[in-house]
């Protein structure tokens, strides 16, 4: 028998994967949901309806797709020196976990359709990227 299956979605959407530091907030998980969820990396193609306008680009918001959020602090590792990856500027659990909650609050306020992953579990995430694009998104403090 295979893994649990937590969040999935077929078709177009958004993976996002998200670490948190130690002067990160709640204001700023806001922040960066708003930012992720009304940023234009969708083609007119992935449109359950005909876009009226001309546009080449369209937000998850405008075309209503969903969301995974997983939390990552690896995306904090330090690999600068030796061979092994540090996380001290990876924010601790109990710093974190509420954080992520918050985008994942703020996403589901705004309408989305958000699945999660397991605070702090192993696991095995598999996505299909589409594109290519990946983007390292942050906002100010």
């Amino acid at each position: 028998m295979g893994p649990d299956v937590v969040a999935s979605f077929d078709g177009p959407g958004l993976v996002v994967l998200v670490g948190v530091t130690h002067d990160d907030t709640a204001d700023r998980a806001r922040r960066l949901a708003a930012k992720i969820h009304d940023l234009r990396v969708f083609e007119p193609r992935h449109a359950a309806q005909p876009v009226p306008d001309d546009r080449r680009e369209l937000s998850a918001a405008e075309l209503g797709l969903p969301l995974i959020v997983v939390s990552q602090f690896t995306l904090y590792g330090d690999t600068r020196k030796g061979r092994r990856p540090t996380w001290t500027a990876a924010a601790p659990g109990p710093v974190a976990e509420p954080l992520v909650d918050a985008v994942v609050a703020t996403l589901r306020e705004r309408g989305a359709g958000v699945g999660t992953g397991v605070f702090g579990a192993d696991m095995r995430v598999e996505l299909t990227n589409d594109g290519p694009i990946t983007l390292v998104i942050d906002v100010d403090g």
